[in-house]
């Protein structure tokens, strides 16, 4: 699949150069193999024990993740999209993958409403959902409201009380659910994890996060005045959907990628879209709750859209015997500052151009942007070694499942069946949103803030509850 430069999933590489990571990342034949995963009930409407699944929200996203579920050998029975172009070509797309791909393509039937979609529930017994992020919670609820099990592209939510909501709703649900952060299915991001719990790196009290993998936004910036004819076939208003309206403007909302994830009515902007890759490790990691205090710096004043220069620094309590962390977030071409990255620099040959850095007493850890290709060097070491290859790191106990090719969608397929919960489901999706979304309160108020989590408050500033609240348009919700 060709997919824009703007709108692809990197590859793990990304960035990075030098021969150790070519011993910390691609080694699948350490993963599980299927015989060592529980056997899959079959399925309650298939006749031929495939899942039944639907896509809703059918761009170049979407059209990827349903010819995996084809390529994984379930059945695509429909495509769900307010835009008549989006629903066309995504069709055509899937006629070209295969003979799989061509007979889904002649069979599926195709909606304009994820209402209608429901009207047909007995029809499908699971849902990939790749709309906009100002669509992910309120129709994956709906859908698992129905009983239908849900993969939703990142970021999961875009506000905090989404979060709270979402993650109240998996936790008493029997559906199996999937966050879109691929990365963390990676043998090496799994490894990383268990490295970073066993204590080998002694207490980590700074973690950097870094993103310059997209080149720098334009300055924050308003919308366009103005509209323009709305496209045939695009229900507009519905694309907005609980977003406050706005007129229709040529190539500023739609269709795009990292264009409208700007707009932070919509989206939350780099923090938020790149963000919800790079903070699992952290948040997994560590095993982080939200933070107590937040700040943050802009670099012009904040309109729209996200600035063209991010810069967030998180602060956590002590967590159990784990001493206070503090994680500093930078995007847009600003880098942690030289002395912290010294060491990597002279390991990898340059500094990567994103990924975590985990200081600790006894060592460092650094990983992708989507938190695979992990290195350790621990002090003494004259080099740095893959997570998977390091010899202090090779007598750790394995505590974390492993999926098979480190594919992400085969882990949610698997728990579809009855298999073990995905690492990422919503309830851990939610959570690493719920540590990274109240920088985005700091970032509008321009201002440190405290964050009351158990309450969902930043205490003494009540102009911040319109962001942390949903505050949704109803008009197409159910």
């Amino acid at each position: 699949m060709k997919r824009s430069r703007s709108c692809s999933r990197r590859t793990f590489f990304m960035g990075l150069t030098g021969g150790v990571l070519g011993a910390a990342v691609g080694r699948r034949s350490f993963g599980a193999s299927p015989a060592e995963f529980p056997s899959a009930p079959p399925s309650k409407t298939s006749s031929n024990n495939r899942l039944n699944v639907v896509l809703i929200g059918a761009g170049g996203r979407g059209r990827y993740l349903a010819a995996e579920a084809l390529r994984q050998g379930e059945n695509l029975v429909a495509l769900c999209d307010v835009d008549a172009g989006q629903r066309a070509s995504a069709s055509k797309f899937l006629s070209t993958q295969g003979e799989a791909g061509a007979q889904a393509a002649e069979k599926l039937r195709l909606y304009d409403d994820y209402r209608k979609l429901l009207e047909d529930a007995k029809r499908f017994d699971a849902v990939l959902v790749a709309t906009g992020a100002r669509w992910h919670a309120p129709v994956s609820m709906a859908m698992m409201k129905a009983g239908k099990h849900v993969y939703c592209e990142k970021p999961l939510v875009r506000t905090l009380a989404e979060a709270r909501q979402l993650a109240e709703l998996a936790r008493s649900s029997p559906v199996a659910t999937q966050t879109g952060t691929q990365g963390c299915s990676a043998l090496t991001t799994r490894r990383a994890i268990e490295v970073l719990r066993s204590g080998l790196l002694g207490a980590i009290r700074e973690v950097y996060l870094w993103c310059d993998f997209y080149g720098p936004n334009p300055p924050s910036h308003d919308a366009p005045a103005g509209e323009d004819p709305t496209p045939p076939g695009l229900n507009w208003d519905f694309w907005l959907g609980p977003v406050p309206y706005r007129p229709y403007k040529n190539g500023i909302y739609h269709p795009g990628c990292l264009r409208f994830q700007n707009w932070l009515f919509m989206d939350n902007g780099m923090l938020a879209g790149q963000g919800a890759h790079t903070f699992p490790l952290a948040v997994l990691g560590l095993e982080l709750g939200p933070p107590v205090r937040v700040e943050t710096e802009l670099p012009e004043p904040l309109r729209e859209t996200y600035p063209s220069k991010a810069y967030f620094k998180f602060e956590f309590a002590a967590r159990g015997n784990q001493a206070p962390v503090t994680l500093w977030w930078t995007d847009g071409g600003r880098y942690p500052p030289e002395e912290i990255t010294q060491d990597l620099k002279i390991g990898l040959g340059k500094t990567p151009q994103g990924g975590l850095l985990f200081r600790g007493e006894k060592g460092q850890l650094y990983a992708g942007g989507w938190g695979g290709e992990g290195i350790l060097k621990l002090t003494g070491d004259k080099k740095w070694r893959g997570v998977l290859d390091h010899e202090a790191a090779k007598t750790l106990p394995v505590s974390l499942p492993r999926t098979p090719g480190d594919n992400h969608m085969q882990e949610w397929l698997s728990a579809c069946r009855g298999g073990p919960k995905p690492l990422t489901s919503f309830e851990t999706g939610a959570r690493i949103a719920e540590v990274f979304l109240p920088g985005i309160l700091a970032l509008r108020l321009n201002r440190p803030i405290q964050w009351d989590a158990q309450n969902l408050k930043v205490p003494g500033v009540p102009e911040a509850d319109p962001w942390i609240q949903n505050n949704y348009r109803t008009k197409w919700l159910i």
